[in-house]
């Protein structure tokens, strides 16, 4: 079995809700973290059929495991009614749980018991680059995706297929998310022509016919099942006015081709709205991950026709502007939204990210960075005090022998094995210790 170590960090001694959209990896990672864990997979039909006409045979099981043990329910979205019996064997012993889902919505429901506060929450994400290491390939990451159940896969387009009929089946059939399945079937094939976009209801309704008042709801629902995100746009008080839509992100760009049936070689015509929702995504990762930043924003204004920033990262008093562009040279015409935003006073750092070589600087202070170079240094860029021309001195990988820009497709049986950890810090991946070691 294949296995990346992921960079999210996970402890067992406190009770945790870990979401993640399904074939995010999420059992896979816990069975290898936490392989003496009580498992229990609500999943299994047997099980979940068991525990539906006896509740309370879920905490005869529980409590025949060790008092101090670790406890991980799969899945907790399919029996919510599961969490009161958990709260009441976190009252009554040391035991620790995980709880699983790939879905929020009947969690958020009204009345349902989130154990006061004693358990945090994580996120598991689509694998990064990071987490890839010298297996990540730029083209494939676009055409296919990065979830793990489709990245490890013989045939990603066959399992790319599979996932959007299980996703409709199991996820909005099964949980009754929704009444009309044809309905909804009709909005995620014109949801996919939406991703990286600023949101318009009213063309999505029309696209998709079907009634405007559905249309939030649909959305909510993939944003529930962790499937897409909303990215708001940054408000502030300067002279110029900024749009208030969000825009919509898919959490992966194999998911949004998907979705429209497309799994032919990624277009130009779409490559800058993949290349731009995968920045999008590496940039969520990160702040679960890593906490290197508080929100995610994009800026525009309504005055000025094309001038847009696409990520603002907020960190404390202090704002990072990100520009993303799919082309391999990027002019002064390509950053004109970045350049208008300096009228915010808490802009700290200007950046271009774009499939180019060369790492550059412009007059205005723009930094222009290739998206290998990107990757390899977000962290450190992002929290350090180095300046950018002592930076410019340490050697940077070309795009042709850059490990995250191979042009060579790697096929899983071919999968090196990894180090235990990637390092984000630096130009190179450096194996780093485990948490708890020396």
């Amino acid at each position: 079995m294949i296995y990346k170590n992921r960079m999210i960090k996970i402890s067992d001694n406190k009770s945790t809700f870990l979401f993640g959209v399904r074939g995010s990896g999420k059992t896979a990672l816990l069975k290898r973290l936490f392989p003496k864990a009580l498992y229990i997979d609500l999943l299994d039909a047997s099980l979940y059929q068991s525990y539906l006409s006896n509740i309370g045979k879920f905490y005869e099981t529980v409590s025949a495991f060790r008092n101090d043990g670790l406890v991980i329910v799969d899945e907790i979205q399919k029996m919510p009614r599961l969490l009161d019996e958990v709260h009441r064997l976190i009252e009554s012993s040391n035991r620790r749980f995980i709880l699983t889902g790939s879905s929020a919505r009947k969690i958020k429901a009204k009345g349902v018991n989130l154990l006061g506060g004693r358990a945090g929450k994580k996120f598991l994400h689509p694998f990064i680059p990071e987490e890839l290491g010298e297996d990540f390939n730029l083209d494939q990451a676009l055409r296919y995706g990065l979830l793990p159940i489709v990245w490890f896969s013989p045939d990603r387009s066959d399992k790319l297929k599979d996932y959007t009929e299980t996703y409709l089946k199991e996820e909005i059939k099964a949980e009754a998310l929704v009444r009309n399945l044809p309905a909804f079937a009709r909005f995620l094939e014109k949801a996919g022509l939406f991703h990286g976009q600023v949101l318009n209801k009213s063309n999505v309704a029309r696209d998709s016919e079907n009634k405007i008042h559905h249309i939030s709801d649909f959305f909510s629902i993939l944003e529930d099942t962790m499937l897409g995100f909303f990215l708001p746009a940054y408000q502030a008080k300067i002279r110029m006015k900024e749009k208030k839509r969000d825009k919509f992100y898919f959490i992966d760009p194999g998911l949004a081709r998907a979705l429209k049936k497309n799994f032919d070689p990624v277009s130009d015509e779409e490559k800058g709205f993949l290349f731009e929702g995968l920045i999008a995504q590496i940039l969520r990762a990160y702040k679960d991950y890593c906490d290197l930043y508080e929100d995610i924003y994009y800026w525009s204004s309504s005055e000025a026709k094309d001038t847009e920033v696409d990520f603002l990262l907020k960190r404390g008093t202090e704002l990072i502007a990100i520009e993303v562009k799919a082309k391999t040279q990027v002019s002064s015409k390509d950053y004109r939204g970045l350049k208008a935003i300096s009228a915010l006073s808490a802009i700290k750092r200007r950046v271009v990210v774009y499939l180019g070589e060369a790492v550059r600087k412009t007059e205005e202070g723009i930094e222009i960075w290739p998206f290998d170079f990107f990757c390899r240094n977000l962290k450190e860029n992002f929290e350090s005090s180095i300046a950018y021309e002592e930076k410019k001195s340490i050697p940077s990988l070309s795009v042709k022998d850059s490990a995250f820009l191979k042009s060579s497709v790697i096929h899983p049986s071919e999968n090196k094995e990894q180090p235990e950890e990637w390092s984000i810090k630096g130009l190179i991946g450096q194996k780093i210790k485990d948490e708890g070691e020396n």
